[in-house]
């Protein structure tokens, strides 16, 4: 079933989604965010494995990505203006239609890299609608390196528009993780040690793509937005949330960013924090050797978030 697109129409976007329903008692709900320049059909072995654990999971297409489309929302960008609300607001949406469909469940919230950003945001602006937040393999402290990049981008806002691709940021963020793997095959060997699932992606036509000015600016604003306590003093200090990352995964620093993200949580008191760095791991955690047992850990951690809503 997760094989076949859904759609899910809202005031302003056509949402496509994938969902494969539990294949057991549910004892929940997962929604997925899935991350840059990649879409929600890849988590097809994740959906699985959650379903047979009892999950109903739901994983969509953000604005820009796969196969859903709005009016001002081409490949490659969330939207003209307020991109960043708008994709809450679409998790909102997809969230609204599978409780509707299984009302009275708790609702997971997982989100890998960019999706970890977009999951985390959306939890703290609506705290009220999520039992338990995922993160897996996302940087929310690049630091100086991070505000420099924001400059940067206003720059080519400035001189090119907001509506084009990057020129500059490709290179410093995926061309430079790239070149980072030793005795690398592809220069996309800093998704996964397994090249079967590296050449699926490079082959994919809905991955890889160049993101716009405007959505690496939406990606900054999710990245810094959510840390701060005036978003995170709206969740509950009790909400278990799930951080992982892999110890070779240059997008994060090798997990760096995972370990401060879950240093910054527990010193503002957030008491439920899980934590697992896997340290053979690159950067795609649920297509690497090895995934089945992350995804059994986390369909554990699941079981257990469920238990305490």
């Amino acid at each position: 079933m997760f094989a076949q697109t859904q759609r899910l129409e809202t005031a302003n976007a056509s949402l496509g989604f994938h969902h494969e329903p539990a294949r057991s008692q549910a004892r929940g709900i997962v929604l997925v965010c899935h991350g840059l320049a990649e879409h929600s059909k890849r988590y097809s072995r994740f959906a699985a494995a959650m379903a047979a654990r009892g999950y109903h999971v739901f994983a969509f297409d953000h604005r820009g990505h796969g196969e859903t489309t709005a009016p001002d929302a081409p490949i490659g960008r969330f939207a003209r203006r307020d991109g960043v609300r708008q994709v809450i607001d679409d998790v909102t949406s997809v969230r609204e239609h599978a409780v509707r469909q299984y009302p009275g469940l708790p609702v997971i919230l997982f989100g890998h890299s960019m999706g970890g950003l977009i999951a985390l945001n959306a939890a703290v602006t609506h705290p009220d609608k999520y039992d338990a937040v995922a993160v897996w393999n996302s940087n929310f402290n690049p630091g100086i390196a991070g505000r420099a990049a924001q400059a940067i981008l206003l720059a080519e806002r400035a001189l090119k528009g907001s509506d084009v691709p990057s020129g500059i940021l490709p290179k410093l963020t995926f061309a430079t993780w790239g070149k980072s793997v030793s005795g690398r095959r592809t220069d996309f060997d800093w998704l996964s040690r397994d090249p079967a699932e590296v050449d699926k992606y490079i082959a994919d036509p809905l991955c890889g793509f160049d993101a716009s000015v405007s959505l690496w600016l939406d990606v900054f604003e999710l990245t810094f937005r959510a840390p701060q306590m005036t978003h995170l003093k709206r969740l509950p200090k009790q909400i278990p949330i799930h951080l992982v990352g892999g110890g070779q995964d240059p997008a994060t620093d090798g997990g760096k960013a995972v370990i401060w993200l879950s240093n910054h949580l527990k010193a503002r008191g957030f008491s439920l924090i899980t934590t697992q760095i896997y340290q053979d791991m690159r950067h795609e955690t649920l297509n690497e050797i090895g995934a089945d047992a992350a995804i059994a850990a986390f369909a554990d951690w699941c079981d257990e978030a469920v238990a305490r809503s």
